[in-house]
Protein backbone atom coordinates (compact mmCIF):
# COMPACT_ATOMS: atom_id res chain seq x y z
CA UNK A 1 0.00 0.00 0.00
CA UNK A 2 1.33 3.44 -0.94
CA UNK A 3 1.21 5.89 1.97
CA UNK A 4 0.48 9.53 1.17
CA UNK A 5 2.63 11.19 3.83
CA UNK A 6 1.56 14.69 2.78
CA UNK A 7 -2.07 13.79 3.34
CA UNK A 8 -1.20 12.14 6.67
CA UNK A 9 0.73 15.22 7.81
CA UNK A 10 -2.31 17.39 7.30
CA UNK A 11 -4.78 14.98 8.87
CA UNK A 12 -6.27 16.19 12.17
CA UNK A 13 -6.32 13.11 14.40
CA UNK A 14 -7.36 15.09 17.46
CA UNK A 15 -10.42 16.55 15.76
CA UNK A 16 -11.64 13.11 14.71
CA UNK A 17 -11.00 11.75 18.18
CA UNK A 18 -13.03 14.53 19.77
CA UNK A 19 -15.84 13.96 17.28
CA UNK A 20 -15.98 10.30 18.27
CA UNK A 21 -16.13 11.18 21.97
CA UNK A 22 -18.92 13.69 21.29
CA UNK A 23 -20.97 11.22 19.23
CA UNK A 24 -20.66 8.51 21.87
CA UNK A 25 -21.49 11.02 24.63
CA UNK A 26 -24.66 11.99 22.75
CA UNK A 27 -25.52 8.32 22.43
CA UNK A 28 -25.25 7.88 26.19
CA UNK A 29 -27.39 10.99 26.74
CA UNK A 30 -30.18 9.09 24.98
CA UNK A 31 -29.74 5.98 27.11
CA UNK A 32 -31.48 7.07 30.30
CA UNK A 33 -34.88 6.98 28.54
CA UNK A 34 -34.48 3.20 28.41
CA UNK A 35 -33.95 2.92 32.16
CA UNK A 36 -37.68 2.28 32.49
CA UNK A 37 -40.11 -0.40 33.69
CA UNK A 38 -38.36 -2.98 31.54
CA UNK A 39 -35.14 -2.18 33.39
CA UNK A 40 -36.94 -2.74 36.71
CA UNK A 41 -38.46 -6.03 35.47
CA UNK A 42 -35.00 -7.16 34.31
CA UNK A 43 -33.45 -6.44 37.71
CA UNK A 44 -36.29 -8.24 39.49
CA UNK A 45 -35.98 -11.28 37.24
CA UNK A 46 -32.22 -11.51 37.75
CA UNK A 47 -32.53 -10.85 41.48
CA UNK A 48 -34.95 -13.77 41.83
CA UNK A 49 -32.88 -16.07 39.59
CA UNK A 50 -31.88 -19.26 41.44
CA UNK A 51 -29.25 -20.13 38.85
CA UNK A 52 -26.86 -17.99 36.86
CA UNK A 53 -27.16 -15.22 34.30
CA UNK A 54 -25.94 -16.66 31.00
CA UNK A 55 -24.85 -13.93 28.61
CA UNK A 56 -24.67 -14.44 24.85
CA UNK A 57 -23.51 -12.31 21.95
CA UNK A 58 -21.73 -12.58 18.63
CA UNK A 59 -18.79 -10.47 17.47
CA UNK A 60 -18.42 -7.15 19.25
CA UNK A 61 -21.58 -7.88 21.24
CA UNK A 62 -19.87 -11.01 22.50
CA UNK A 63 -16.86 -9.03 23.70
CA UNK A 64 -19.16 -6.64 25.55
CA UNK A 65 -21.09 -9.62 26.93
CA UNK A 66 -17.91 -11.11 28.40
CA UNK A 67 -17.21 -7.87 30.24
CA UNK A 68 -20.76 -7.65 31.57
CA UNK A 69 -20.60 -11.27 32.75
CA UNK A 70 -17.36 -10.51 34.56
CA UNK A 71 -18.84 -7.42 36.20
CA UNK A 72 -21.95 -9.33 37.27
CA UNK A 73 -19.93 -12.15 38.80
CA UNK A 74 -17.67 -9.84 40.77
CA UNK A 75 -20.58 -7.84 42.19
CA UNK A 76 -22.79 -10.61 43.55
CA UNK A 77 -24.67 -11.83 40.46
CA UNK A 78 -23.27 -15.23 39.36
CA UNK A 79 -22.84 -15.11 35.60
CA UNK A 80 -20.88 -16.54 32.69
CA UNK A 81 -20.55 -15.90 28.97
CA UNK A 82 -21.64 -18.56 26.50
CA UNK A 83 -20.76 -18.28 22.81
CA UNK A 84 -24.08 -18.79 20.96
CA UNK A 85 -22.47 -20.66 18.07
CA UNK A 86 -20.79 -23.10 20.46
CA UNK A 87 -24.09 -23.45 22.31
CA UNK A 88 -25.62 -24.90 19.15
CA UNK A 89 -22.93 -27.58 19.11
CA UNK A 90 -23.28 -28.96 22.62
CA UNK A 91 -22.52 -26.12 25.00
CA UNK A 92 -26.23 -25.49 25.49
CA UNK A 93 -25.94 -28.21 28.11
CA UNK A 94 -24.14 -25.68 30.30
CA UNK A 95 -27.47 -23.90 30.82
CA UNK A 96 -29.78 -25.11 33.60
CA UNK A 97 -33.51 -24.54 33.82
CA UNK A 98 -32.88 -22.19 36.75
CA UNK A 99 -30.79 -19.80 34.67
CA UNK A 100 -31.69 -16.55 32.93
CA UNK A 101 -30.42 -15.70 29.45
CA UNK A 102 -29.16 -12.22 28.59
CA UNK A 103 -28.92 -12.07 24.79
CA UNK A 104 -27.02 -9.14 23.26
CA UNK A 105 -27.45 -8.21 19.60
CA UNK A 106 -27.51 -4.64 18.31
CA UNK A 107 -29.51 -5.61 15.22
CA UNK A 108 -31.64 -8.07 17.15
CA UNK A 109 -31.29 -10.48 14.24
CA UNK A 110 -28.22 -12.53 15.20
CA UNK A 111 -28.82 -15.90 13.55
CA UNK A 112 -26.76 -17.80 16.12
CA UNK A 113 -28.97 -16.51 18.94
CA UNK A 114 -32.21 -16.92 16.97
CA UNK A 115 -31.34 -20.59 16.43
CA UNK A 116 -31.41 -21.10 20.21
CA UNK A 117 -34.68 -19.30 20.93
CA UNK A 118 -37.00 -22.29 20.21
CA UNK A 119 -35.03 -24.57 22.56
CA UNK A 120 -34.89 -21.92 25.29
CA UNK A 121 -38.62 -21.33 25.00
CA UNK A 122 -39.26 -25.09 25.12
CA UNK A 123 -37.24 -25.33 28.34
CA UNK A 124 -39.04 -22.24 29.68
CA UNK A 125 -35.77 -20.43 30.31
CA UNK A 126 -36.48 -16.67 30.32
CA UNK A 127 -34.62 -14.54 27.79
CA UNK A 128 -33.74 -10.88 28.33
CA UNK A 129 -32.73 -9.16 25.10
CA UNK A 130 -30.50 -6.13 24.79
CA UNK A 131 -30.79 -4.73 21.26
CA UNK A 132 -30.94 -1.44 19.41
CA UNK A 133 -34.22 -2.31 17.69
CA UNK A 134 -37.42 -2.76 19.67
CA UNK A 135 -39.20 -4.52 16.79
CA UNK A 136 -36.38 -6.94 16.01
CA UNK A 137 -36.96 -10.69 16.07
CA UNK A 138 -34.95 -11.31 19.22
CA UNK A 139 -36.68 -8.41 20.97
CA UNK A 140 -40.11 -9.83 20.08
CA UNK A 141 -39.30 -13.34 21.29
CA UNK A 142 -37.67 -12.18 24.55
CA UNK A 143 -39.50 -12.08 27.86
CA UNK A 144 -38.06 -8.60 28.48
CA UNK A 145 -36.41 -6.22 26.04
CA UNK A 146 -33.90 -3.53 26.98
CA UNK A 147 -33.35 -1.01 24.22
CA UNK A 148 -29.93 0.56 23.72
CA UNK A 149 -30.65 2.43 20.49
CA UNK A 150 -28.20 5.22 19.67
CA UNK A 151 -28.59 8.07 17.13
CA UNK A 152 -25.51 6.99 15.19
CA UNK A 153 -22.33 4.99 15.33
CA UNK A 154 -19.12 6.94 15.88
CA UNK A 155 -17.57 5.12 12.93
CA UNK A 156 -17.59 7.51 9.95
CA UNK A 157 -18.77 4.64 7.74
CA UNK A 158 -21.62 3.87 10.11
CA UNK A 159 -20.56 0.22 10.11
CA UNK A 160 -18.21 -0.56 13.01
CA UNK A 161 -20.05 -1.00 16.34
CA UNK A 162 -18.88 1.95 18.44
CA UNK A 163 -21.62 4.04 20.06
CA UNK A 164 -23.89 0.98 20.24
CA UNK A 165 -21.33 -1.17 22.08
CA UNK A 166 -20.61 1.68 24.48
CA UNK A 167 -24.32 2.03 25.24
CA UNK A 168 -24.64 -1.73 25.77
CA UNK A 169 -21.69 -1.73 28.16
CA UNK A 170 -23.18 1.12 30.17
CA UNK A 171 -26.55 -0.65 30.30
CA UNK A 172 -24.77 -3.73 31.66
CA UNK A 173 -23.02 -1.62 34.30
CA UNK A 174 -26.36 -0.06 35.27
CA UNK A 175 -27.87 -3.51 35.79
CA UNK A 176 -24.87 -4.76 37.78
CA UNK A 177 -24.77 -1.77 40.11
CA UNK A 178 -28.54 -1.70 40.62
CA UNK A 179 -28.41 -5.38 41.60
CA UNK A 180 -25.35 -4.82 43.77
CA UNK A 181 -27.13 -2.14 45.79
CA UNK A 182 -30.37 -4.09 46.02
CA UNK A 183 -28.50 -7.08 47.49
CA UNK A 184 -26.67 -4.97 50.06
CA UNK A 185 -23.37 -6.12 48.53
CA UNK A 186 -20.45 -4.93 50.69
CA UNK A 187 -16.73 -4.29 50.26
CA UNK A 188 -16.10 -7.54 52.14
CA UNK A 189 -18.30 -9.43 49.65
CA UNK A 190 -16.37 -7.83 46.79
CA UNK A 191 -13.05 -8.81 48.35
CA UNK A 192 -14.10 -12.46 48.56
CA UNK A 193 -14.18 -12.60 44.76
CA UNK A 194 -10.99 -10.51 44.41
CA UNK A 195 -8.52 -12.12 46.85
CA UNK A 196 -5.58 -11.38 44.57
CA UNK A 197 -6.29 -7.67 44.22
CA UNK A 198 -5.30 -4.77 46.44
CA UNK A 199 -8.80 -4.53 47.88
CA UNK A 200 -8.80 -8.24 48.65
CA UNK A 201 -5.51 -7.94 50.48
CA UNK A 202 -6.78 -4.92 52.38
CA UNK A 203 -10.01 -6.52 53.49
CA UNK A 204 -9.01 -10.15 53.97
CA UNK A 205 -5.43 -10.20 55.26
CA UNK A 206 -5.11 -10.84 59.01
CA UNK A 207 -2.35 -9.81 61.38
CA UNK A 208 -1.49 -13.51 61.74
CA UNK A 209 -0.41 -13.52 58.08
CA UNK A 210 2.25 -10.83 58.46
CA UNK A 211 3.24 -10.77 62.15
CA UNK A 212 6.72 -11.37 63.50
CA UNK A 213 6.79 -14.45 65.74
CA UNK A 214 9.02 -17.21 67.09
CA UNK A 215 12.76 -16.53 67.28
CA UNK A 216 12.36 -13.21 65.45
CA UNK A 217 10.09 -11.83 68.17
CA UNK A 218 11.84 -9.19 70.36
CA UNK A 219 10.93 -9.88 74.00
CA UNK A 220 12.77 -10.16 77.32
CA UNK A 221 12.11 -10.76 81.03
CA UNK A 222 11.51 -7.85 83.44
CA UNK A 223 14.72 -8.50 85.42
CA UNK A 224 16.92 -7.96 82.35
CA UNK A 225 19.43 -5.12 82.51
CA UNK A 226 18.57 -2.18 80.28
CA UNK A 227 21.79 -2.51 78.29
CA UNK A 228 20.91 -6.10 77.35
CA UNK A 229 17.39 -5.04 76.42
CA UNK A 230 18.74 -2.35 74.11
CA UNK A 231 20.98 -4.89 72.37
CA UNK A 232 18.04 -7.26 71.89
CA UNK A 233 15.80 -4.50 70.62
CA UNK A 234 18.33 -3.17 68.11
CA UNK A 235 19.23 -6.66 66.86
CA UNK A 236 15.58 -7.41 66.00
CA UNK A 237 15.29 -4.01 64.21
CA UNK A 238 11.65 -3.37 65.06
CA UNK A 239 12.15 -0.35 67.32
CA UNK A 240 10.32 -2.09 70.15
CA UNK A 241 10.79 -4.87 72.67
CA UNK A 242 8.09 -6.55 74.74
CA UNK A 243 8.66 -7.32 78.41
CA UNK A 244 7.09 -10.63 79.49
CA UNK A 245 7.21 -13.07 82.38
CA UNK A 246 8.32 -16.69 81.92
CA UNK A 247 4.85 -17.64 80.57
CA UNK A 248 5.08 -14.79 78.03
CA UNK A 249 2.41 -12.77 79.80
CA UNK A 250 2.89 -9.16 78.75
CA UNK A 251 4.02 -6.70 81.43
CA UNK A 252 5.10 -3.76 79.30
CA UNK A 253 6.96 -2.47 76.25
CA UNK A 254 10.10 -0.47 75.55
CA UNK A 255 10.51 1.54 72.34
CA UNK A 256 12.97 3.85 70.65
CA UNK A 257 11.19 6.83 72.18
CA UNK A 258 11.60 5.27 75.63
CA UNK A 259 15.30 4.84 74.91
CA UNK A 260 15.63 8.55 74.07
CA UNK A 261 13.91 9.36 77.37
CA UNK A 262 16.40 7.12 79.21
CA UNK A 263 19.35 8.99 77.73
CA UNK A 264 17.77 12.37 78.43
CA UNK A 265 17.28 11.38 82.08
CA UNK A 266 20.90 10.13 82.32
CA UNK A 267 19.77 6.68 83.49
CA UNK A 268 22.61 4.15 83.83
CA UNK A 269 21.70 1.40 81.33
CA UNK A 270 24.22 -0.98 82.94
CA UNK A 271 22.65 -0.87 86.41
CA UNK A 272 18.96 -0.35 85.69
CA UNK A 273 16.47 -3.10 84.96
CA UNK A 274 14.12 -2.80 82.01
CA UNK A 275 11.11 -3.11 84.32
CA UNK A 276 11.96 0.26 85.89
CA UNK A 277 11.75 2.20 82.61
CA UNK A 278 9.23 0.23 80.54
CA UNK A 279 5.81 1.50 79.51
CA UNK A 280 3.16 -0.72 81.17
CA UNK A 281 1.09 -3.03 78.99
CA UNK A 282 1.21 -1.58 75.48
CA UNK A 283 -1.43 -1.54 72.76
CA UNK A 284 -2.44 -4.92 71.40
CA UNK A 285 -4.97 -6.71 69.19
CA UNK A 286 -6.16 -10.29 69.14
CA UNK A 287 -5.06 -12.90 66.57
CA UNK A 288 -7.39 -12.90 63.57
CA UNK A 289 -7.71 -9.11 63.54
CA UNK A 290 -7.77 -7.66 60.05
CA UNK A 291 -4.47 -6.02 59.16
CA UNK A 292 -6.28 -2.89 57.99
CA UNK A 293 -7.92 -2.61 61.44
CA UNK A 294 -4.53 -2.94 63.12
CA UNK A 295 -3.19 -0.20 60.86
CA UNK A 296 -6.05 2.12 61.81
CA UNK A 297 -5.32 1.54 65.52
CA UNK A 298 -1.63 2.27 64.95
CA UNK A 299 -2.47 5.52 63.17
CA UNK A 300 -4.92 6.53 65.90
CA UNK A 301 -2.31 6.07 68.65
CA UNK A 302 0.61 7.30 66.53
CA UNK A 303 2.63 4.10 66.99
CA UNK A 304 4.65 2.05 64.51
CA UNK A 305 4.23 -1.43 66.04
CA UNK A 306 1.33 -3.28 67.61
CA UNK A 307 1.30 -6.39 69.82
CA UNK A 308 -0.65 -9.51 68.90
CA UNK A 309 -1.80 -11.17 72.12
CA UNK A 310 -4.32 -13.72 73.34
CA UNK A 311 -5.52 -13.15 76.91
CA UNK A 312 -2.45 -10.98 77.51
CA UNK A 313 -0.08 -13.69 76.28
CA UNK A 314 2.38 -12.54 73.62
CA UNK A 315 1.76 -14.12 70.19
CA UNK A 316 3.53 -11.75 67.81
CA UNK A 317 4.28 -8.22 66.67
CA UNK A 318 3.32 -6.30 63.56
CA UNK A 319 5.33 -3.32 62.36
CA UNK A 320 3.76 -0.73 60.12
CA UNK A 321 6.33 -1.60 57.44
CA UNK A 322 4.99 -5.18 57.40
CA UNK A 323 1.57 -3.81 56.48
CA UNK A 324 2.93 -1.61 53.71
CA UNK A 325 5.10 -4.41 52.30
CA UNK A 326 2.02 -6.67 52.19
CA UNK A 327 0.48 -4.21 49.73
CA UNK A 328 -2.41 -3.28 51.99
CA UNK A 329 -1.80 0.45 51.56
Amino acid sequence: MIVNFFKLKNFNFQQVGKEVVQIEREGLDQLDQYINENFTHTCELIYQCRGKVVIMGMGKSGHIGKKIASTFSSTGTPSFFLHPAEASHGDLGMISNSDVILAISNSGESLEILALIPLLRYRQIPVIAITGHEKSTIARYAKIHLCVKVPQEACSLGLAPTSSTTATLVMGDALAVALLKSRGFTQEDFALSHPGGALGRKLLMRVDDIMCSGDNLPYIHPNTYLCEAVLEMTSKKMGIIVICDHEKNIEGIFTNSDLRRVFNDNIDIHRSYIASVMTPRGISVRPGTLAIEALNIMKKHNITSIIISDQNQLIGLVHIHDIYQAGIM
